[in-house]
């Protein structure tokens, strides 16, 4: 009776001590290469439903902490290059833009450098709406971007035709340009 109280406690040791073999290699944070993340979720940052408006999918705080790497000469943690959604950007700001007071039609265009906004107005006092839409669409991009707006309804349509053109089309800097000193003529703000 007593070998087998024994082997049973033997045994019974044997298989917690395998299941916990994991556990030690667990920590609070799930490392990947030099940065330590707390909530490694794989989510996206925004997701559209059908007919919803735009929501944040989770109620987590956003955290990421860098180290530097131990490796000497390993520059991996150095590498600043950002990529942003340039049309997930233009997105939100058209949507903020169309929710302030007295805009009613929105076109946002992000380059690489800019933003462009033209939007429609019945307000009484274009410099406080050209300023409110200049203030949100800076809100939205990292501070190098320069942000022009335009309350004039013909340059939508010229805004719109150049959402077809990219970084590299051949003549896409010299319209954009174009375009900027058309709307320049329209209150800027700050």
């Amino acid at each position: 009776m007593k070998k087998l109280a024994i082997t049973a406690g033997l045994c019974a040791a044997i298989a917690l001590t395998g299941c916990s073999k994991d556990i030690g290699n667990r920590d609070v944070y799930e490392e990947s290469s030099n940065t330590i993340n707390v909530n490694n979720k794989r989510h996206e940052l925004y997701r559209e439903g059908g007919g919803q408006s735009i929501r944040n999918v989770s109620n987590d705080f956003g955290y990421v902490r860098h180290q530097k790497s131990p490796v000497m000469n390993d520059h991996t943690a150095n590498e600043t290059r950002i990529a942003l959604d340039r049309e997930q950007l233009a997105h939100i700001i058209s949507k903020y833009s169309v929710n302030l007071p007295n805009v009613h039609d929105a076109a946002a265009l992000v380059t690489d450098q800019e933003v462009l906004v033209a939007y429609t107005t019945d307000s009484k006092n274009r410099n406080l709406t050209a300023d409110q839409v200049k203030r949100t669409a800076m809100s939205v991009v990292p501070r190098y971007f320069r942000v022009y707006v335009t309350d004039d309804k013909t340059l939508m349509q010229d805004v719109e035709n150049l959402a077809s053109l990219d970084s590299t089309s051949r003549h896409a800097r010299s319209q954009v340009n174009y375009l900027i000193n058309k709307m320049k003529k329209s209150p800027q703000r700050k």
